[in-house]
């Protein structure tokens, strides 16, 4: 079977994170411009989740036979960590999806205009009443539910075909606890991405907070890749000792 080209994958993760900005994240401005002077509900909330999912679920049966569709560097580093991706490939991976954000951010101030901006480009941040050791927990919590759901359907004893459901369904379900902290961005380059174009554009970006989102997402890819090897690992049985059918017998500490 051929084998796409590492710039063929490249691409593919600076297409699928440019989509997943500018559809995902270019949904917060939108909904905000839409609203106009309307308070922000718990459906706005679910639309902007719903967003960030169908375009994952798109992404994944897109490109995934490409590149793998990490669009999210805690993805990368996690399958690095476990030895299921090249070391060597991870820094251009991550500059794939950085500049893929970089892009997708920039449509959105070329489709909505300096009103996306006004609006705060939808980048991921936190108020003066969240601590930064909140900020980083949520962050964690939101990119180890998602990075560990990505291991799982793509082990090789998973469903085969409902990897995209899967993660869309994990990213929706991810964002509604955790957005109303930090935004829920559960991606390095979703985080960066946006604010370095908010920058650019003249808009106010609290640089302060990205270490607190940087070190939360990546911290949290590598333990929860960890995390999933440690609980998926199985064991060779001897020979002649066939598998059980049922339960195991109870351990003998209970005695």
């Amino acid at each position: 079977m051929d084998e796409p080209s590492l710039i063929q994958k490249l691409a593919a993760e600076v297409i699928g994170t440019a989509f997943l900005v500018f559809v995902g994240v270019g949904a917060v401005p939108a909904t905000i411009i839409v609203n106009g002077d309307a308070p922000f509900t718990m459906a706005d909330l679910g639309m902007i989740s719903l967003a960030f999912a169908t375009v994952v679920v798109a992404t994944v049966y897109a490109l995934g036979h490409i590149s793998g569709n990490h669009i999210n560097p805690a993805v990368t580093v996690g399958l690095a960590v476990t030895g299921q991706f090249p070391w060597s490939r991870v820094p251009a991976y991550i500059a794939a999806q950085v500049l893929g954000a970089i892009i997708g951010a920039g449509a959105i101030l070329g489709v909505l205009g300096t009103a996306a901006r006004d609006a705060g480009l939808g980048i991921a941040t936190y108020t003066a009443d969240v601590t930064a050791i909140q900020a980083f927990f949520a962050e964690f919590v939101g990119t180890f539910i998602l990075v560990f759901t990505v291991f799982g359907v793509i082990h090789r004893r998973a469903a085969a075909g409902f990897a995209g459901v899967a993660i869309g369904l994990v990213v929706f379900a991810a964002i509604i606890p955790v957005a109303p902290t930090t935004g829920a961005s559960i991606n390095p380059a979703r985080t960066f991405g946006p604010m370095l174009v908010q920058q650019i554009a003249g808009g106010t970006v609290t640089w302060s907070q990205l270490p607190v989102y940087l070190a939360a997402e990546l911290f949290a890819g590598v333990v929860a890749a960890l995390a999933f090897v440690a609980v998926s690992r199985t064991r060779t049985l001897p020979a002649g000792n066939p598998a059980p059918v049922s339960a195991p017998p109870m351990s003998s500490a209970t005695n």
